[in-house]
């Protein structure tokens, strides 16, 4: 058996994510190793910390990485948190919620829901009233959900968490580089995301920040693995993960660089350079491209004669869902987008399962170009498939006219 290089095909991946990632963060990737105690990695470290700092719009000291995809980091703010018995208040939009409530079961959490029906959001009035009734320890919500194309609004619950005393997380895993993620503003604890949507990288590296507060209870809980020495600062009950000890976490990242695992050196150039790539195109830019972009995207899709699904009040500007119309083959179609023009979009999960499709426009993939291409394409594929489908692209190319062209 023979086993040939990897060459995979042009791909435009226009759906909920991963996207394209962005040369410069490809080129970084491609930068030679070194040693995790180096001072130049060091260097380089304290440099990412920085940088998403301004990525986050938060002064937190505590602002890394975690290496994993997106999930690790929140799976360890979950487990760093959260102690067997402890209440978690979860406001669910959507798949991503369902997730959270199953990490804290994991951790042994009593777990409280407040849902919205699939398409719609939370209002502050319902999280208010939740969060007064449950007292939890952490409430968690989902930012933007890409199940539903949500976008949750968050001013002011940070307030409503520290009136209850409860710790806020945010999943921010979707929309972190393309929408205004604003943490310290709206007052939130812990927030994660993913490099492999608006920030425009591989899934692989997790940035997440963690206010004082947050950071203070963490470190609670805070033990020296055990091979490398005492641990006189040990006190409250160890957290249940190694690997996500958001705790010897902290050591590693800070001036003690207290060892844990092994950076991923490469994942970090790569983390590093979506950053560096994020300020200097300025975030009010960069969310004003991806609002342009999710507008466009939405006319096309309309003036093509497709609906556009739900609440458009709340929708996130980076990933649209169209319904798949009646007699339609949903499949088929993405399967034709990818076969003869190179295209992907995204499919859907639950209740939305083979109802609709997810299509993105995100990180280096939030562009006219991009945009446009895809409504043309799906044009004439849902033609092909004998749909009588309109003309999205020059309803799609006057946003852009209007808004400015990305």
């Amino acid at each position: 058996m023979t086993f040939a290089d990897i060459d995979p095909p042009a791909r435009l991946l226009m759906g909920p994510g991963p996207v394209n990632a962005h040369p410069r963060v490809l080129r970084a990737m491609s930068a030679q190793m070194l040693g995790q105690f180096d001072p130049e990695f060091t260097a380089y470290m304290n440099e990412t910390m920085a940088l998403y700092r301004l990525v986050f719009q938060t002064e937190n000291r505590w602002t890394f990485l975690i290496d994993g995809t997106a999930r690790a980091a929140i799976e360890a703010a979950l487990v760093s948190v959260l102690e067997p018995g402890d209440r978690l208040l979860v406001a669910n939009i959507g798949r991503f919620g369902s997730l959270l409530e199953e990490i804290g079961e994991r951790c042994g959490a009593e777990i409280t829901t407040v849902a919205a029906e699939w398409g719609q959001v939370l209002s502050f009035e319902a999280l208010e009233a939740a969060i007064a009734e449950v007292r939890p320890k952490l409430f968690a919500t989902i930012h933007g959900d890409t199940s539903t194309t949500m976008a949750q609004p968050l001013e002011g619950v940070g307030d409503l968490c520290r009136r209850y005393g409860a710790l806020f997380y945010v999943d921010a895993t979707a929309t972190l580089g393309g929408m205004d993620v604003a943490v310290d503003r709206w007052g939130a604890d812990i927030v994660t995301a993913g490099l492999q949507k608006c920030l425009g990288g591989p899934p692989g590296a997790a940035p997440i920040t963690l206010s004082d507060r947050a950071a203070e209870h963490i470190m609670g809980r805070r033990h020296v693995e055990r091979g490398l020495g005492a641990s006189p600062a040990a006190a409250g009950r160890r957290i249940a993960s190694n690997y996500f000890d958001l705790a010897m976490l902290m050591d590693y990242w800070s001036e003690r660089r207290l060892n844990h695992h092994t950076e991923a050196t490469t994942m970090l150039y790569g983390a590093r350079e979506c950053a560096r790539i994020v300020v200097e195109e300025g975030l009010s830019a960069r969310i004003a491209r991806h609002a342009a972009c999710g507008a466009a995207m939405a006319a096309g899709l309309s003036a093509i004669g497709l609906q556009v699904y739900r609440d458009s009040n709340h929708r996130m500007t980076n990933v649209t869902a169209a319904l798949v119309p009646p007699g339609v083959d949903g499949e088929a179609v993405r399967t034709a987008m990818r076969t003869e023009f190179g295209i992907e979009i995204g499919s859907a999960f639950g209740p939305l399962q083979g109802k609709v499709w997810r299509i993105g426009a995100m990180g280096f993939n939030a562009t006219r170009p991009a945009v446009l291409s895809t409504l043309a394409a799906l044009e004439a594929v849902l033609r092909m498939q004998g749909w009588a489908a309109r003309s999205g692209v020059e309803a799609a190319h006057a946003v852009f006219a209007e808004r400015g062209a990305p």
